[in-house]
């Protein structure tokens, strides 16, 4: 899954002699977290975030009053408190690339900007989170199954077609190794059309002839994204 078909592309952008003042009205105009910053030549030169505007804002226990407060934050220009040369990623990247750079970096959003150094769109942890929903099939619904298997050619059809002949259709499957014995991985199923009726035999199935782990029937009501 590249990059450039989840990012964000209305980026709101900042020039670097902006001051810090207008930038916080920006976040709060658009309930945003981060905005990059360019340079006169529309280059990419920085990023300021919402914790950088709080840093740079003059304690509570200052004894300026209200109005030598907003004249400081007026005066004050974001490239004195933004983050230069910030991590980065190409739109043909991969959203999995991005979210290894956010771990790694601890960041919570990456600038996307092409090769010729045009920024085109913001990668954030909110992009990342809509890329796992749709990849999970939840919002799908039908029901998550779990197993340990054999990290071996063949060991997911043999799960795969006990669960379709029990009436169930696939809507995702993911494996992972983090957390599974050498030698095997956990493999996750998420399948539809299974009736309350056939669930216990499938389930019974299941059981006796793999390491089932879990089953999880997620109750998503009333918390479908628009």
């Amino acid at each position: 899954m590249l990059v450039k078909h989840w990012m964000s592309k209305d980026v709101v952008t900042v020039d670097e002699d902006a001051s810090m003042m207008e930038v916080s009205q920006l976040m709060r105009e658009h309930n945003i977290r981060r905005v990059p910053v360019l340079n006169k030549r529309g280059k990419l030169v920085g990023i300021v975030t919402d914790r950088d505007i709080k840093a740079a804002s003059p304690s509570k226990a200052t004894t300026l009053d209200i109005h030598e407060l907003y004249y400081l934050l007026s005066k004050l220009k974001v490239r004195e408190v933004m983050t230069k040369n910030p991590y980065t990623v190409d739109p043909e990247d991969t959203v999995e690339k991005a979210a290894v750079i956010m771990l790694a970096k601890k960041v919570a959003g990456l600038p996307v900007v092409e090769k010729k150094g045009d920024l085109v769109g913001i990668m954030t942890q909110g992009d990342v989170f809509r890329v796992l929903t749709s990849i999970t099939g939840v919002y799908q619904g039908g029901i998550l199954f779990a197993f340990e298997l054999e990290d071996r050619s063949g060991s997911i059809k043999e799960v795969a077609d006990v669960i379709r002949s029990h009436g169930g259709r696939l809507t995702s499957i993911l494996t992972s190794y983090d957390t599974a014995p050498k030698g095997y991985r956990n493999v996750f199923l998420r399948a539809q059309n299974i009736s309350s009726e056939n669930l216990p035999s499938l389930l019974s199935e299941l059981k006796s002839k793999f390491k089932f782990l879990y089953h999880v029937q997620d109750e998503l009501k009333g918390l479908q994204t628009g």
